[in-house]
């Protein structure tokens, strides 16, 4: 199925998880994502069980040169990195635990599903960290990232031929993007991260998140049909930009809930944060009721560093926002009788 016809079967206000959880058994977290998410559930990802799973490990593991090693320390013979060697993607290893028990226990489902995958401006910089040099490290990430995410996608279109997929690159080291520090220019940045979506645009919905302090005006550059960002009043700094996009059909999924600090007891300060910059946004020309249409809710970030418990309170809350949102958009359609 085509990107833009996973796009219809997508509605405002749906939650869903931006992937990883703090579960050890696999199985576990998969029953997790479709009772927490049942209109989108996610691909989880459990670090917990097996470093081997680690956003990182998965990316670079496959990668000729870079093995995993004890206690998922990864091994790097840079000798041997060349970013013209095949890259091999198995999902049968433990890199994809969290992916096999997810497609075994969605088999008599028929809905669109995510799945996320780490982009290759932040594999780069952690290939450069573990001494690959700077002129290799984002070839060679750009290339297994398109591999990988081409393989992980052929292997859920063949066992769930009958669920869309959104698809979302991860890139959570973007927030130096424009330092005279990083190691590459911005629009490199761009061109890396547009390579990775295309790889897959035709099959799936295609999103960008990243949780890093930057403006949106990089990530919007790249593509992406679905922009995940956290809610901030920082994005009304890219209000021009981002209301050109929702405009012009493309999908905000909010990271509503924060997942680094105290929770709270209940959703209302979630949903008034959002309801704020919605306002702001409305002010800047954004059509209001597309705002609310093409809408997901999310966490701000993977859930694998809390309890279960804290876990569960997070979906709850961004599901009751989500609800929220969804009511809005029904209420807005009939307003103006669509």
């Amino acid at each position: 199925m085509s990107g833009s016809s996973t796009l219809n079967v997508l509605s405002g206000g749906v939650a869903t998880m931006i992937g990883s959880l703090p579960h050890r058994d696999a199985r576990e977290a998969a029953e997790f994502s479709l009772a927490t998410c049942p209109d989108l559930p996610c691909v989880p990802t459990v670090p917990r069980r097996s470093p081997a799973e680690g956003m990182i490990a998965q990316a670079v593991v496959g990668i000729r040169g870079i093995s995993l090693g004890q206690y998922g320390s990864l091994l790097v013979d840079t000798s041997l990195v060349d970013p013209l060697a095949a890259v091999r993607t198995d999902t049968n290893n433990d890199s994809f635990g969290g992916l096999r028990s997810f497609l075994a226990r969605m088999t008599d489902h028929s809905g669109p599903i995510k799945w996320q995958f780490t982009g290759p401006v932040t594999v780069g910089q952690a290939l450069m960290r573990l001494g690959v040099p700077a002129h290799l490290a984002f070839d060679v990430a750009v290339r297994a990232v398109r591999h990988h995410v081409r393989v992980v996608a052929d292997t859920i279109g063949s066992a769930l031929p009958d669920c869309p997929q959104v698809v979302v690159l991860d890139e959570p080291d973007l927030g130096d993007l424009y330092d005279e520090t990083f190691p590459i220019a911005p629009d490199t940045a761009i061109d890396l991260m547009s390579g990775a979506l295309a790889v897959v645009e035709r099959d799936a919905l295609v999103g960008l998140h990243s949780c890093a302090d930057v403006p949106l005006s990089p990530l919007l550059a790249a593509g992406p049909q679905i922009l995940s960002v956290p809610v901030s009043e920082r994005i009304t700094e890219s209000a021009i930009e981002l209301t050109r996009f929702v405009n012009g059909g493309g999908w905000v999924a909010w990271g509503v809930v924060p997942t680094d600090g105290p929770i709270g007891t209940t959703s209302e300060r979630w949903w008034k944060k959002l309801a704020s910059v919605w306002c702001s946004l409305t002010e800047a020309g954004c059509d209001p009721l597309k705002l609310r249409r093409q809408a997901l809710v999310t966490p701000v970030c993977g859930l694998a560093l809390h309890s279960h418990d804290s876990a569960a309170i997070i979906m709850r809350h961004v599901a009751e926002v989500g609800e929220r949102v969804r009511t809005q958009a029904l209420s807005a359609q009939f307003s103006v009788g669509a």
